[in-house]
């Protein structure tokens, strides 16, 4: 287990920044911990990387109890908001802070792999002052990648990027896992997560409302359809395929049916002289099940898989 928290809280003065935070991440997965702004996210962050203590609570990272120095070694870490020094050549930034871990490799060719893999290695000898907002992200998550950690902690990445910029992150993000990292992604952007993410923890006012694989938090497929001239027998025909619904618009909603399989429903629509108007494949989106958690407010039963 690369991360395991149990109740874990952080109270500033009459104000509960965390309550009972209990979840896990395993290793190798890319795990988004998702929620508004405020919703305690950053404090979670700061906790688990030792950078506050906790008021209640327990947790380890990396098998070591939260703010062990030795452990803090295999942990990359990118900061919501970051600034380097704009004389600084890019690969002098990643020498700067390979001296600063005490445990990464600072040779030319070390420093100059992490800056092709960020997408940099053009702009090793420009100074950072220079650089696009994306590109300063690129180099942020190239000091994080430093040195191969095994958790690499991401706050908010793809915050005030470009959707071309996003795509570069993500790309990022999916090498470091493929590469053997852990990686913890903090956002509030429900499509980032939903994109690179093998599970997630949809928090709110400091508390876990749900985690879990995202096929179990969004639920089982289903498709839409809306059809006309079909017979009631010719409906029920259908349940073959999953569970039926009838709407009063004409919309026909079959769950339990797989993307793979909407080509022959459609098919036993026509077949039994149905006309098919629209198709609507998929399930909930991650933005559904987000606004159904935060606006009930309350910890969601655990999910299968979490």
């Amino acid at each position: 287990m690369i991360i395991q928290t149990e109740g874990l809280a952080k109270r500033y003065g009459r104000n509960d920044a965390l309550v009972d935070l209990s979840m896990e991440v395993n290793a190798g997965e890319v795990f988004g911990f998702l929620g508004p702004n405020g919703a305690g996210k950053t404090t979670a962050v700061k906790l688990l990387l030792g950078l506050a203590r906790p008021s209640g609570g327990r947790g380890t990272v990396l098998g070591a109890p939260l703010g062990d120095r030795a452990a803090r070694r295999g942990i990359g870490y990118l900061p919501e908001l970051f600034r380097y020094q704009p004389w600084l050549r890019a690969r002098e930034v990643l020498a700067l802070h390979a001296s600063l871990s005490g445990g990464a490799d600072r040779s030319r060719a070390a420093l100059d792999k992490v800056l092709d893999e960020v997408g940099l290695l053009d702009r090793a000898d420009d100074a950072v002052g220079g650089f696009s907002k994306g590109m300063q992200q690129r180099l942020g998550l190239g000091v994080a990648l430093l040195g191969s950690p095994a958790l690499v902690v991401l706050d908010e990445p793809t915050s005030a990027l470009d959707p071309v910029g996003r795509a570069d992150v993500r790309s990022i993000i999916r090498r470091a896992r493929d590469a053997g990292s852990t990686v913890f992604l903090n956002s509030h952007i429900l499509t980032e997560v939903e994109r690179v993410c093998d599970r997630v923890a949809i928090v709110d006012r400091g508390r876990v409302l749900a985690s879990g694989r995202l096929e179990d938090l969004l639920g089982e497929p289903a498709v839409r359809i809306r059809a006309t001239d079909l017979a009631p027998d010719a409906v029920a025909g259908l349940k073959r395929f999953g569970r039926v619904g009838a709407d009063a618009d004409g919309w026909l909603t079959i769950a339990g049916t797989a993307p793979a399989a909407v080509p022959d429903v459609v098919a036993a629509i026509v077949a039994a002289g149905g006309r098919v108007h629209a198709v609507d494949p998929g399930r909930a989106t991650l933005e559904d099940r987000y606004f159904e958690l935060i606006s009930r407010g309350a910890p969601a039963p655990p999910e299968a898989g979490g």
